[in-house]
């Protein structure tokens, strides 16, 4: 699967406009918030609207995706096997988490030892290619149980988030 393939897909799941008084990223399109659009043309983020989020294309949103949420984390250097799902966790709840969850995932394999910081530089791209190599499939599961359990703990810490928890964990079955 190649990144615009990924990117086709994750667009699909998100969907178009949305402004759920829950959701803590306001509104999006395309999983693109104001802060996204913000950080992305430069500007403060009082300065982006409503309407500049209901004006995000699909073309946009994989501008945004490609450069933020893919190749900024290094989640391009990561093994091809996982990236997809890498990207839509990217997507989703920002760059540095799918990192935490393969560096949380290679350490509880006993792989590495990494420094759960949330940055793809080079112990943990090589211990993401060596679970790779030693999970195979497992360690795409594992990725999906910690992200599980990520949603999971939102729920727990912030009740108001439990109206999307079957939705995440939903989207979770795409991947395995």
């Amino acid at each position: 699967m190649n990144i615009d393939q990924i990117i086709s897909d994750i667009i699909r799941r998100e969907g178009g406009f949305v402004n759920h008084p829950n959701d803590k990223g306001g509104p999006t399109k395309y999983g693109i918030t104001k802060h996204a659009l913000a950080e992305y043309f430069n500007r403060d983020i009082a300065d982006i609207t409503i309407e500049d989020v209901r004006g995000v294309t699909k073309e946009l949103a994989a501008d945004i995706y490609e450069e933020k949420y893919w190749r900024k984390p290094k989640i391009d250097r990561l093994p091809k096997q996982v990236q997809p799902f890498l990207l839509d966790s990217s997507v989703n709840h920002g760059p540095d988490d799918p990192i935490l969850f393969v560096q949380r995932v290679c350490n509880g394999a006993e792989i590495a030892d990494l420094a759960i910081d949330g940055v793809a530089g080079p112990a943990t791209r090589k211990a993401a290619h060596d679970a790779q190599e030693i999970m195979g499939d497992w360690f795409l599961k594992a990725l999906i149980e910690e992200r599980s359990n990520y949603y999971k703990r939102i729920v727990a810490e912030d009740a108001t988030q439990a109206v999307f928890l079957e939705g995440w964990l939903a989207r979770l079955t795409e991947f395995g």
